[in-house]
Protein backbone atom coordinates (compact mmCIF):
# COMPACT_ATOMS: atom_id res chain seq x y z
CA UNK A 1 0.00 0.00 0.00
CA UNK A 2 2.66 2.27 0.74
CA UNK A 3 4.69 1.61 -2.29
CA UNK A 4 1.38 2.19 -4.51
CA UNK A 5 0.82 5.79 -3.03
CA UNK A 6 4.92 6.84 -3.32
CA UNK A 7 4.64 5.60 -7.03
CA UNK A 8 1.00 7.59 -7.63
CA UNK A 9 2.24 10.93 -5.69
CA UNK A 10 5.95 10.08 -8.02
CA UNK A 11 3.65 9.90 -10.74
CA UNK A 12 1.84 13.00 -10.12
CA UNK A 13 4.75 15.34 -8.72
CA UNK A 14 6.96 14.14 -12.21
CA UNK A 15 3.85 15.60 -14.06
CA UNK A 16 3.32 19.09 -12.62
CA UNK A 17 7.19 19.49 -12.90
CA UNK A 18 6.91 18.68 -16.18
CA UNK A 19 3.49 20.44 -17.07
CA UNK A 20 4.66 23.35 -15.26
CA UNK A 21 8.59 23.39 -16.96
CA UNK A 22 6.45 23.77 -20.21
CA UNK A 23 4.82 27.13 -19.08
CA UNK A 24 7.92 28.00 -18.07
CA UNK A 25 9.31 27.18 -21.46
CA UNK A 26 6.34 29.34 -22.95
CA UNK A 27 7.95 32.10 -21.88
CA UNK A 28 10.54 32.19 -24.31
CA UNK A 29 7.66 33.01 -26.45
CA UNK A 30 6.62 35.67 -23.96
CA UNK A 31 10.21 37.25 -24.45
CA UNK A 32 10.24 36.59 -28.21
CA UNK A 33 7.17 38.73 -28.80
CA UNK A 34 7.59 41.26 -25.89
CA UNK A 35 11.10 42.50 -27.47
CA UNK A 36 10.02 42.27 -30.95
CA UNK A 37 7.03 44.26 -30.36
CA UNK A 38 9.74 47.01 -28.11
CA UNK A 39 12.17 47.24 -31.18
CA UNK A 40 11.56 48.78 -34.75
CA UNK A 41 10.15 46.85 -37.14
CA UNK A 42 13.38 46.81 -39.17
CA UNK A 43 15.23 44.66 -36.48
CA UNK A 44 12.30 41.66 -35.60
CA UNK A 45 13.80 39.43 -37.56
CA UNK A 46 16.82 39.37 -35.62
CA UNK A 47 15.35 39.70 -32.30
CA UNK A 48 13.11 36.49 -33.20
CA UNK A 49 15.95 34.16 -34.34
CA UNK A 50 18.18 35.57 -31.23
CA UNK A 51 15.38 34.25 -29.06
CA UNK A 52 14.30 31.02 -30.63
CA UNK A 53 18.62 30.58 -30.87
CA UNK A 54 19.34 31.15 -27.43
CA UNK A 55 16.70 28.57 -26.10
CA UNK A 56 18.77 25.83 -28.40
CA UNK A 57 21.85 26.79 -27.11
CA UNK A 58 21.09 26.75 -23.32
CA UNK A 59 19.31 23.43 -23.87
CA UNK A 60 22.13 22.18 -24.73
CA UNK A 61 25.09 23.60 -22.86
CA UNK A 62 23.23 23.05 -19.99
CA UNK A 63 22.81 19.21 -20.97
CA UNK A 64 26.84 19.22 -21.85
CA UNK A 65 28.22 20.67 -18.62
CA UNK A 66 25.57 23.25 -17.05
CA UNK A 67 24.12 20.55 -15.29
CA UNK A 68 27.31 19.11 -13.81
CA UNK A 69 28.69 22.26 -12.70
CA UNK A 70 25.57 23.28 -11.14
CA UNK A 71 24.40 20.48 -8.99
CA UNK A 72 26.94 17.34 -9.77
CA UNK A 73 25.30 15.35 -11.91
CA UNK A 74 26.89 13.85 -15.09
CA UNK A 75 23.80 13.94 -17.94
CA UNK A 76 25.58 14.35 -21.15
CA UNK A 77 28.38 11.51 -19.75
CA UNK A 78 26.74 8.77 -18.23
CA UNK A 79 22.93 10.19 -17.93
CA UNK A 80 20.79 10.11 -15.12
CA UNK A 81 20.14 6.93 -12.64
CA UNK A 82 16.68 6.05 -11.97
CA UNK A 83 16.84 7.25 -8.54
CA UNK A 84 18.29 10.38 -9.33
CA UNK A 85 21.21 11.94 -10.41
CA UNK A 86 24.28 9.72 -10.66
CA UNK A 87 25.49 9.25 -6.90
CA UNK A 88 22.57 10.36 -5.03
CA UNK A 89 22.33 8.20 -2.07
CA UNK A 90 18.14 8.68 -1.60
CA UNK A 91 15.24 8.15 -4.32
CA UNK A 92 13.73 11.33 -5.94
CA UNK A 93 10.54 11.78 -4.97
CA UNK A 94 10.03 12.75 -8.84
CA UNK A 95 12.00 11.90 -12.15
CA UNK A 96 15.49 13.36 -12.07
CA UNK A 97 14.63 14.17 -16.10
CA UNK A 98 11.74 15.83 -15.59
CA UNK A 99 14.23 18.00 -12.53
CA UNK A 100 16.63 18.64 -15.60
CA UNK A 101 14.10 19.67 -18.00
CA UNK A 102 12.54 22.40 -14.97
CA UNK A 103 16.37 23.78 -14.53
CA UNK A 104 17.10 24.22 -18.47
CA UNK A 105 14.01 26.42 -19.51
CA UNK A 106 15.37 28.68 -16.07
CA UNK A 107 18.61 29.03 -17.61
CA UNK A 108 17.24 30.12 -20.92
CA UNK A 109 15.02 32.48 -19.42
CA UNK A 110 18.25 34.08 -17.60
CA UNK A 111 19.82 34.04 -20.93
CA UNK A 112 16.50 35.57 -22.64
CA UNK A 113 16.72 38.89 -20.20
CA UNK A 114 20.19 39.92 -21.98
CA UNK A 115 18.46 39.65 -25.61
CA UNK A 116 16.75 42.40 -24.93
CA UNK A 117 18.84 45.15 -23.32
CA UNK A 118 21.31 44.75 -26.26
CA UNK A 119 18.51 44.77 -28.92
CA UNK A 120 19.20 46.62 -32.31
CA UNK A 121 23.08 47.17 -32.08
CA UNK A 122 24.69 43.60 -31.43
CA UNK A 123 26.10 40.94 -33.95
CA UNK A 124 23.91 37.94 -33.79
CA UNK A 125 26.70 35.67 -33.92
CA UNK A 126 28.68 37.59 -30.50
CA UNK A 127 25.51 37.31 -29.01
CA UNK A 128 25.05 33.43 -29.56
CA UNK A 129 28.58 33.09 -28.34
CA UNK A 130 28.01 34.71 -25.26
CA UNK A 131 24.94 32.94 -24.76
CA UNK A 132 27.29 29.38 -24.92
CA UNK A 133 29.40 31.20 -21.93
CA UNK A 134 26.65 31.94 -19.92
CA UNK A 135 24.15 29.31 -19.60
CA UNK A 136 27.21 26.51 -19.92
CA UNK A 137 29.47 28.54 -16.95
CA UNK A 138 28.28 31.36 -15.97
CA UNK A 139 24.98 30.61 -14.80
CA UNK A 140 25.62 26.92 -13.23
CA UNK A 141 28.22 28.56 -11.10
CA UNK A 142 26.09 30.90 -9.27
CA UNK A 143 23.37 28.57 -9.58
CA UNK A 144 25.86 25.74 -7.79
CA UNK A 145 26.39 28.57 -4.72
CA UNK A 146 23.03 29.18 -4.25
CA UNK A 147 20.03 26.17 -5.07
CA UNK A 148 23.11 23.82 -5.55
CA UNK A 149 23.94 24.80 -1.89
CA UNK A 150 27.91 24.56 -2.63
CA UNK A 151 30.23 27.14 -1.03
CA UNK A 152 31.01 29.78 -2.65
CA UNK A 153 34.87 29.39 -3.36
CA UNK A 154 35.15 27.22 -0.95
CA UNK A 155 34.52 29.61 1.85
CA UNK A 156 30.46 29.98 2.88
CA UNK A 157 27.51 28.85 2.22
CA UNK A 158 24.70 31.51 1.49
CA UNK A 159 21.74 29.21 3.05
CA UNK A 160 24.18 28.96 6.20
CA UNK A 161 24.56 32.99 5.74
CA UNK A 162 20.20 33.53 5.71
CA UNK A 163 19.97 33.73 1.90
CA UNK A 164 17.06 32.69 0.19
CA UNK A 165 15.13 32.75 -3.19
CA UNK A 166 12.37 31.30 -3.36
CA UNK A 167 12.33 30.88 -7.93
CA UNK A 168 14.77 33.23 -8.67
CA UNK A 169 14.54 37.34 -8.35
CA UNK A 170 18.09 37.16 -8.26
CA UNK A 171 19.29 33.49 -8.97
CA UNK A 172 17.42 34.01 -12.63
CA UNK A 173 15.83 38.01 -12.97
CA UNK A 174 19.19 39.61 -11.28
CA UNK A 175 21.82 37.59 -12.47
CA UNK A 176 20.36 38.43 -16.31
CA UNK A 177 20.14 41.80 -15.60
CA UNK A 178 24.10 41.75 -14.49
CA UNK A 179 24.84 40.04 -17.53
CA UNK A 180 22.86 42.57 -19.68
CA UNK A 181 24.31 45.71 -18.38
CA UNK A 182 28.04 44.08 -18.64
CA UNK A 183 27.14 43.92 -22.43
CA UNK A 184 25.37 47.31 -22.80
CA UNK A 185 28.16 49.12 -21.26
CA UNK A 186 31.18 47.82 -23.58
CA UNK A 187 28.72 48.33 -26.33
CA UNK A 188 27.19 51.46 -26.12
CA UNK A 189 23.52 53.33 -26.89
CA UNK A 190 21.46 52.94 -29.83
CA UNK A 191 22.53 56.05 -32.64
CA UNK A 192 19.95 58.75 -32.15
CA UNK A 193 19.08 57.61 -28.80
CA UNK A 194 20.68 60.35 -26.86
CA UNK A 195 21.62 63.75 -28.53
CA UNK A 196 25.44 65.91 -28.29
CA UNK A 197 23.27 68.30 -25.08
CA UNK A 198 22.47 64.78 -23.15
CA UNK A 199 18.63 64.88 -24.32
CA UNK A 200 17.11 61.36 -24.34
CA UNK A 201 15.07 60.76 -27.41
CA UNK A 202 12.28 58.10 -27.08
CA UNK A 203 12.77 54.75 -30.11
CA UNK A 204 9.29 53.69 -30.15
CA UNK A 205 8.79 50.12 -30.66
CA UNK A 206 7.04 48.82 -33.85
CA UNK A 207 4.17 46.62 -32.58
CA UNK A 208 2.58 47.28 -29.08
CA UNK A 209 -0.17 44.58 -29.67
CA UNK A 210 2.42 41.84 -29.59
CA UNK A 211 4.43 43.45 -26.87
CA UNK A 212 1.19 42.91 -25.06
CA UNK A 213 0.93 39.44 -26.19
CA UNK A 214 4.30 38.94 -24.88
CA UNK A 215 3.26 40.27 -21.50
CA UNK A 216 0.18 38.21 -21.09
CA UNK A 217 2.43 35.00 -22.08
CA UNK A 218 5.25 35.82 -19.72
CA UNK A 219 2.43 36.41 -16.88
CA UNK A 220 1.17 33.20 -17.69
CA UNK A 221 4.25 31.27 -17.60
CA UNK A 222 4.68 33.48 -14.49
CA UNK A 223 2.47 30.76 -12.43
CA UNK A 224 4.91 27.35 -13.86
CA UNK A 225 8.20 29.37 -12.83
CA UNK A 226 7.12 30.09 -9.16
CA UNK A 227 4.31 27.45 -8.66
CA UNK A 228 6.64 24.98 -9.82
CA UNK A 229 9.38 26.04 -7.47
CA UNK A 230 7.21 24.57 -4.82
CA UNK A 231 8.79 21.10 -6.20
CA UNK A 232 5.63 19.02 -5.21
CA UNK A 233 1.57 19.01 -5.90
CA UNK A 234 0.99 15.51 -4.90
CA UNK A 235 0.06 15.95 -0.89
CA UNK A 236 -2.09 18.32 1.30
CA UNK A 237 0.87 20.71 1.74
CA UNK A 238 2.44 21.04 -1.00
CA UNK A 239 -0.87 21.61 -3.03
CA UNK A 240 -1.80 24.17 -0.39
CA UNK A 241 1.34 25.92 -0.84
CA UNK A 242 0.84 25.65 -5.27
CA UNK A 243 -2.11 27.13 -4.65
CA UNK A 244 -1.06 29.98 -2.22
CA UNK A 245 1.70 30.45 -5.16
CA UNK A 246 -0.17 30.92 -7.40
CA UNK A 247 -2.56 33.53 -6.14
CA UNK A 248 0.39 35.29 -5.19
CA UNK A 249 1.74 35.48 -8.07
CA UNK A 250 -1.07 37.23 -9.96
CA UNK A 251 -2.00 39.27 -7.19
CA UNK A 252 2.12 40.89 -7.47
CA UNK A 253 1.64 41.18 -11.01
CA UNK A 254 -1.75 42.82 -10.82
CA UNK A 255 -0.53 45.41 -8.40
CA UNK A 256 2.53 45.97 -10.41
CA UNK A 257 0.58 47.05 -13.18
CA UNK A 258 -1.39 49.22 -11.59
CA UNK A 259 0.94 50.94 -9.63
CA UNK A 260 3.40 51.62 -12.72
CA UNK A 261 0.36 52.86 -14.77
CA UNK A 262 -1.09 55.18 -11.64
CA UNK A 263 3.21 56.62 -11.21
CA UNK A 264 3.20 56.67 -15.08
CA UNK A 265 0.09 59.12 -15.45
CA UNK A 266 1.00 61.43 -12.42
CA UNK A 267 4.19 62.08 -14.17
CA UNK A 268 3.64 61.64 -18.42
CA UNK A 269 -0.05 63.13 -17.85
CA UNK A 270 -0.96 60.02 -20.00
CA UNK A 271 -1.58 56.60 -19.94
CA UNK A 272 2.26 54.79 -20.82
CA UNK A 273 1.48 51.31 -22.09
CA UNK A 274 5.01 50.17 -22.17
CA UNK A 275 5.07 51.20 -18.51
CA UNK A 276 2.67 49.03 -17.21
CA UNK A 277 3.70 46.39 -19.26
CA UNK A 278 6.94 46.34 -17.72
CA UNK A 279 4.83 47.44 -14.32
CA UNK A 280 3.42 43.67 -14.41
CA UNK A 281 6.26 42.10 -15.29
CA UNK A 282 8.23 44.05 -12.05
CA UNK A 283 5.82 42.76 -10.37
CA UNK A 284 6.14 39.32 -10.88
CA UNK A 285 9.66 39.63 -10.57
CA UNK A 286 9.61 41.39 -6.80
CA UNK A 287 8.02 38.08 -5.72
CA UNK A 288 9.24 35.51 -7.15
CA UNK A 289 12.20 35.19 -4.78
CA UNK A 290 8.97 34.69 -1.97
CA UNK A 291 5.62 33.93 -2.95
CA UNK A 292 4.90 31.01 -0.90
CA UNK A 293 4.38 33.11 2.53
CA UNK A 294 3.31 36.86 1.77
CA UNK A 295 -0.79 37.14 2.13
CA UNK A 296 -2.59 38.12 -0.89
CA UNK A 297 -2.59 41.92 -0.04
CA UNK A 298 1.20 41.81 0.76
CA UNK A 299 1.94 40.00 -2.51
CA UNK A 300 -0.02 42.92 -4.15
CA UNK A 301 1.74 45.61 -1.92
CA UNK A 302 5.06 44.13 -2.78
CA UNK A 303 4.17 44.15 -6.55
CA UNK A 304 2.76 47.92 -6.42
CA UNK A 305 6.23 48.48 -4.79
CA UNK A 306 7.97 46.53 -7.99
CA UNK A 307 5.67 48.61 -10.57
CA UNK A 308 6.81 52.00 -8.62
CA UNK A 309 10.31 51.17 -8.53
CA UNK A 310 10.21 50.01 -11.64
CA UNK A 311 9.20 53.70 -13.60
CA UNK A 312 11.94 55.75 -11.44
CA UNK A 313 14.51 52.92 -12.43
CA UNK A 314 13.55 53.37 -16.22
CA UNK A 315 13.97 57.17 -16.07
CA UNK A 316 17.07 57.04 -14.16
CA UNK A 317 19.03 54.25 -16.27
CA UNK A 318 18.55 56.61 -19.24
CA UNK A 319 19.05 59.31 -17.66
CA UNK A 320 22.75 57.58 -17.32
CA UNK A 321 22.67 57.02 -20.60
CA UNK A 322 22.21 53.60 -20.65
CA UNK A 323 20.69 52.10 -23.62
CA UNK A 324 18.01 49.39 -22.74
CA UNK A 325 15.24 49.06 -25.85
CA UNK A 326 12.82 46.63 -23.36
CA UNK A 327 13.79 47.94 -20.04
CA UNK A 328 15.26 44.66 -18.98
CA UNK A 329 17.78 46.08 -16.67
CA UNK A 330 14.92 47.59 -14.39
CA UNK A 331 12.60 45.03 -14.73
CA UNK A 332 14.65 42.05 -13.88
CA UNK A 333 18.29 43.85 -12.03
CA UNK A 334 16.40 46.26 -10.08
CA UNK A 335 13.46 44.58 -9.15
CA UNK A 336 15.05 41.09 -8.83
CA UNK A 337 17.11 43.29 -5.83
CA UNK A 338 13.92 44.47 -4.42
CA UNK A 339 12.25 40.79 -4.45
CA UNK A 340 15.28 39.51 -2.31
CA UNK A 341 15.44 41.77 0.38
CA UNK A 342 11.70 41.50 0.81
CA UNK A 343 12.04 37.88 1.78
CA UNK A 344 13.18 38.49 5.25
CA UNK A 345 9.56 40.44 5.90
CA UNK A 346 7.31 37.17 5.48
CA UNK A 347 10.00 34.63 5.60
CA UNK A 348 12.46 35.64 8.71
CA UNK A 349 15.26 33.38 9.54
CA UNK A 350 14.31 30.92 11.96
CA UNK A 351 16.13 27.49 12.47
CA UNK A 352 13.85 26.21 9.98
CA UNK A 353 15.21 28.50 7.61
CA UNK A 354 13.83 31.37 6.32
CA UNK A 355 16.17 34.41 5.61
CA UNK A 356 17.88 37.44 7.12
CA UNK A 357 18.52 41.35 5.36
CA UNK A 358 22.20 40.38 5.73
CA UNK A 359 22.15 37.33 4.30
CA UNK A 360 20.32 38.24 1.62
CA UNK A 361 22.61 41.74 0.91
CA UNK A 362 25.60 39.00 0.52
CA UNK A 363 23.72 36.61 -1.70
CA UNK A 364 22.81 39.56 -3.94
CA UNK A 365 26.36 41.17 -4.05
CA UNK A 366 27.75 37.57 -4.67
CA UNK A 367 25.44 37.25 -7.50
CA UNK A 368 25.36 40.42 -9.26
CA UNK A 369 29.40 40.43 -9.28
CA UNK A 370 30.07 37.03 -10.50
CA UNK A 371 27.81 37.28 -12.90
CA UNK A 372 28.60 40.96 -13.92
CA UNK A 373 32.64 40.72 -14.00
CA UNK A 374 32.60 37.49 -15.43
CA UNK A 375 30.00 38.71 -18.31
CA UNK A 376 32.04 41.80 -18.78
CA UNK A 377 35.29 39.76 -19.42
CA UNK A 378 33.58 37.68 -21.30
CA UNK A 379 31.75 40.40 -23.58
CA UNK A 380 35.39 41.95 -24.12
CA UNK A 381 36.82 38.86 -25.33
CA UNK A 382 34.27 38.67 -27.96
CA UNK A 383 34.96 42.44 -28.71
CA UNK A 384 38.21 42.13 -29.32
CA UNK A 385 37.92 38.83 -31.15
CA UNK A 386 35.07 39.31 -33.17
CA UNK A 387 33.37 42.45 -32.39
CA UNK A 388 29.79 43.05 -30.94
CA UNK A 389 28.41 45.76 -32.73
CA UNK A 390 26.91 46.14 -36.32
CA UNK A 391 28.34 48.67 -38.69
CA UNK A 392 26.38 52.08 -38.36
CA UNK A 393 25.30 51.48 -41.83
CA UNK A 394 24.16 48.30 -40.88
CA UNK A 395 22.18 49.65 -37.91
CA UNK A 396 20.55 52.25 -40.06
CA UNK A 397 19.30 49.44 -42.44
CA UNK A 398 18.09 47.35 -39.40
CA UNK A 399 20.24 43.99 -38.21
CA UNK A 400 17.19 42.01 -40.46
CA UNK A 401 18.68 42.43 -43.48
CA UNK A 402 22.67 42.61 -42.20
CA UNK A 403 22.08 39.76 -39.70
CA UNK A 404 19.20 37.62 -41.14
CA UNK A 405 19.15 38.50 -45.00
CA UNK A 406 15.23 38.99 -44.50
CA UNK A 407 12.92 41.21 -43.10
CA UNK A 408 9.81 40.61 -40.71
CA UNK A 409 7.10 42.78 -42.83
CA UNK A 410 8.44 42.53 -46.39
CA UNK A 411 5.62 44.11 -47.90
CA UNK A 412 5.47 47.12 -46.36
CA UNK A 413 9.30 48.04 -46.96
CA UNK A 414 9.14 51.19 -49.16
CA UNK A 415 12.23 50.64 -52.07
Amino acid sequence: MENSIFELQYALDTFYFLMTGALVMWMAAGFAMLESGLVRAKNTTEILLKNIALYAVACTMYMVCGYMIMYGGDLFLSGIAANGVTGAEEPATYAPSADFFFQVVFVATAMSIVSGAVAERMKLWAFLVFAVVMTGFIYPMEGAWTWGGNAVFGMYTLGDLGFSDFAGSGIVHMAGAAAALAGVLLLGARKGKYSASGQVNAIPGANLPMATLGTFILWMGWFGFNGGSVLATASVESANSVAVVFMNTNAAAAGGLIAALLVARIMFGKADLTMALNGALAGLVAITAEPSTPTALQATLFGALGGVLVVFAIITIDKMKIDDPVGAISVHGVCGFLGLMLVPITNPLTEDGGASFSGQLIGAATIFFWVFVTSLVVWAIIKAVMGIRVSEEEEYEGTDLSECGMEAYPEFTTK
